[in-house]
């Protein structure tokens, strides 16, 4: 696995919490870190999008995400 599609899988779980904080407790700890849509939020979001766009590229491609590659 190669370091982008490490760092976008990241911000792809980073940005599941998140939301998944929103969805239970309707707080958002982005917002709560670097402020309700200042710049630095409004940035993480987008690098959110693009990851998840980036990851669909591997996912036609057929890679398969295993626990071995994630190690290395």
């Amino acid at each position: 696995m190669g370091a982008l599609n490490k760092v976008t899988l990241l911000l792809l779980i980073v940005g599941g919490l998140n939301w998944g904080l929103v969805g239970l407790f309707d707080f958002d700890l982005v917002a709560a870190i670097f402020g309700d849509m200042s710049v630095i939020s409004r940035i993480v979001y987008v690098l959110v999008g693009v990851s998840a766009l980036a990851q669909i590229v591997p996912l036609m491609k057929g890679d398969q995400l295993t626990v071995s590659s994630v190690r290395r």
